[in-house]
């Protein structure tokens, strides 16, 4: 017995106490996120399906209130949010050959455009709120089909509010660790946390992707003149 040391006295300081390797802590730490992945794909596909089945049925109200989406400000947050992901991949990437500086380039550059997404997305909610387009509190709607229209209104702001929500808790996490890339904590060996955040954070941004042509693109008609 005494031929051989603890195994723990050889272990890496990053490495919890019941993991046998840094390899399987990233193995178990990615499928544990993937499975909280799942239950999130669960609630955005329940909503996803609801606002199907009501266009579906309500084609028409969902076509006017369409009209009311700027296709700009959509686009320009769909080319944001593919840059993030971009950056984001990079700073895994960066990670994953123990660069320092350039895993917090890149986290930095992430937030930015995580916190660009947000201003735009802030700048279009207040439109919808100072043309009465908030159904209950602010709602007002001079065409026909008022209730129908107001329903559209309902899916896009509780769809678009939780993707916000959850880009809120993305940027945060991203902060936090920018933070300890900063202070070097993760190195070739041990960039757990940046590939599990990395992957919540692609996750909200193909929740975006999915949100885009759904709101903006299919149902939207360009009228000329």
């Amino acid at each position: 017995m005494s031929d051989r040391a603890p195994a723990i006295a050889t272990h890496s300081p990053e490495l919890e106490h019941h993991f046998s390797s840094l390899e399987q802590q990233l193995e178990a730490s990615v499928m544990g996120m993937w499975v909280f992945l799942i239950t999130e794909i669960m609630f955005f596909g329940g909503m996803f399906c609801g606002y199907m089945v009501y266009r579906y049925q309500y084609y028409s109200a969902w076509v006017a209130g369409s009209q009311k989406m700027d296709f700009r400000w959509g686009t320009l947050n769909t080319i944001v949010l593919l840059c993030s992901s971009l950056t984001m991949a990079l700073a895994v990437r960066s990670a994953q050959l123990g660069r320092r500086k350039a895993i917090v380039i890149f986290l930095l550059i992430t937030i930015l455009f995580g916190l660009g997404f947000l201003g735009i997305k802030g700048i279009e909610y207040h439109g919808h709120w100072a043309e009465h387009q908030f159904p209950g509190l602010n709602w007002a709607w001079p065409e026909a089909n008022s209730h129908l229209v107001a329903l559209f209104f309902s899916f896009y702001w509780a769809m678009t509010g939780f993707h916000a929500l959850h880009m809120v808790i993305g940027v945060g996490l991203v902060s936090w660790i920018a933070y300890q890339a900063w202070k070097g904590r993760y190195h070739s060996a041990y960039y757990t946390p940046v590939e599990v955040v990395g992957l919540y954070w692609h996750f909200v941004d193909i929740i975006w992707i999915y949100l885009y042509p759904l709101l903006y693109l299919i149902s939207h008609k360009h009228i000329s003149g």
